[in-house]
């Protein structure tokens, strides 16, 4: 993955943003090993019902 070269922390809500290409690979496994969470995902994504949630 390509990292950009004008970045600041303000640009992302990540602690490390060097860390994405391993992060992108968790997903990628997950959506394979995960149907339920995906059909989920594609069913509520949209309204977003755990925005704020911590």
């Amino acid at each position: 993955m390509n990292k950009p070269e004008n970045v600041t922390a303000a640009d992302y809500a990540v602690r490390d943003i060097s860390d994405a290409a391993f992060g992108r690979r968790e997903i990628s496994i997950a959506e394979t090993e995960m149907p339920g969470l995906m059909a989920s995902r594609e069913e509520f994504g949209a309204s977003k019902p755990l925005k704020g949630a911590r």
